[in-house]
C-alpha cells in the first residue's frame, strides 16, 4: 500500500494562531500541502501564538536540531492573581491588592536574567511514571519535581500598565515562560499570570518571515499555491556555510567518501550541494580541508531512519 501524499521537501514557518496546539498544526497543515512525512521543532502551548516551524521530507532530517535552539517571546503578564496553569486558561487561585510601579517591576529583572533554577509546572507535557504531569493536575494530583537550570539571555520590560506588564525574553531550551511570570510575580509579592504568549525567534529564523496559518488555509489556493509558501529543504541549515562539488565528488560523498578538498570552513560542519545545485546535506570540514559525510540526504529510499522523520 502506498503512502498518502507526496515526497516533498522544505520548511514551512507558520505563525500559529491562538487555540491550537501544535500537533493539529502540523497535520493540518501536511493534509493542505499533501505532504508524505513532516515534523515539527518544538510544541507551543494552545494558547500561545507566534513562529512554528513545520519541516517536510528531507527537511525534518535537521529539524531537530532546533528543538535545542534558543527562543525569544513576547509574554504580557496580568498582575494580582496567579492560576493553577500560570496562564489565563486556569483558575484562579491566589489574589492580591498590592500595587506595583514599573520601577519595581523592572528592578526585580536583573534576578531572573541569567542562569537560573525553574521547577516545571503541573500542567506540563512531562513524564512521571509514564503519565502526563498535565494529567495528573487535572485528577487533582500534584508531585514533586525537580527544579532544572535554564538559561535567559535577555529579559526587558516592553510596556506596562497598573495591572499588566508585557516584557521580551530570550531563553534557552526547555524555558517556561509561565513560569517565569508566576516567580516574577511572587517575587513582586502581588501574583501574576501570563495572558498572551507570543513566540518570535526559534535560533535563526524570525516570525517576520512565517506565513499566517489563515493564508495557508485559504481555501481558494492549489496545493501547488500553498507549496509556494514553503522555504526550500536546506533552509533549516542556513546559519552553516555553503561548500559545492562537482556530480563526480557529490557521488563519492553519498558513497560515504572523505573528499580530500582542500575546503575552506576549516573545523565546522557545512551544507554541501552538489553539481546541480542539489542538496547533499551536512557535511564536516576537518582541520586540512577534507570534507567527511556528517548527515547526509540519502536519495535512494525514503525509510523513516534515511530522511530523519518525527
Amino acid at each position: 500500500m502506498g503512502k498518502k501524499g507526496d515526497a516533498v521537501d522544505g520548511v514551512m514557518l507558520l505563525d500559529k494562531p491562538e487555540g491550537m496546539s501544535s500537533n493539529w498544526a502540523l497535520q493540518l497543515t501536511r493534509r493542505l500541502i499533501n505532504a508524505q512525512k513532516a515534523g515539527h521543532t518544538g510544541t507551543l502551548d494552545p494558547m500561545a501564538t507566534g513562529l512554528l516551524p513545520l519541516a517536510f521530507g528531507n527537511a525534518t532530517k535537521y529539524s531537530a536540531d532546533l528543538l535545542h535552539a534558543d527562543k525569544r517571546y513576547t509574554a504580557t503578564l496580568a498582575l494580582g492573581a496567579a492560576t493553577d496553569t500560570m496562564d489565563k486558561t486556569g483558575a484562579v487561585t491566589e489574589t492580591s491588592d498590592k500595587t506595583v510601579t514599573r520601577e519595581q517591576f523592572e528592578a526585580v529583572l536583573p534576578e531572573f536574567t541569567g542562569r537560573i533554577r525553574q521547577t516545571p509546572p503541573m500542567y506540563s507535557a512531562i513524564k512521571r511514571d509514564g503519565k502526563n504531569l498535565y494529567d495528573l493536575a487535572r485528577k487533582g494530583i500534584e508531585v514533586e519535581r525537580t527544579a532544572r537550570e535554564v538559561t535567559v539571555y535577555e529579559l526587558r520590560l516592553v510596556d506596562f500598565a497598573s495591572r499588566r506588564a508585557t516584557i521580551d525574553v530570550r531563553v534557552s531550551k526547555g524555558t517556561y515562560i509561565r513560569v517565569l511570570a508566576d516567580d516574577i510575580g511572587r517575587r513582586l509579592g502581588c501574583f501574576a499570570h501570563l495572558t498572551d504568549l507570543r513566540r518570535t525567534e526559534v535560533g535563526d529564523l524570525k516570525i517576520a518571515d512565517a506565513v499566517p496559518f489563515a493564508e495557508v488555509d485559504d481555501k481558494t489556493k492549489t496545493v501547488e499555491q500553498r507549496r509556494a509558501l514553503m522555504k526550500g529543504a536546506d533552509f533549516l541549515l542556513q546559519s552553516l556555510p555553503e561548500v559545492h562539488l562537482s556530480t563526480v565528488d557529490a557521488a563519492r560523498l553519498r558513497n560515504g567518501q572523505r573528499l580530500a578538498v582542500g575546503a575552506p570552513h576549516k573545523g565546522s560542519l557545512a551544507r554541501a550541494y552538489g553539481g546541480q545545485g542539489e542538496l547533499l546535506g551536512v557535511v564536516r570540514v576537518d582541520a586540512r580541508g577534507t570534507l567527511h559525510p556528517h548527515r547526509l540526504i540519502k536519495f535512494e529510499t525514503n525509510t523513516p531512519e534515511q530522511t530523519g522523520e518525527l
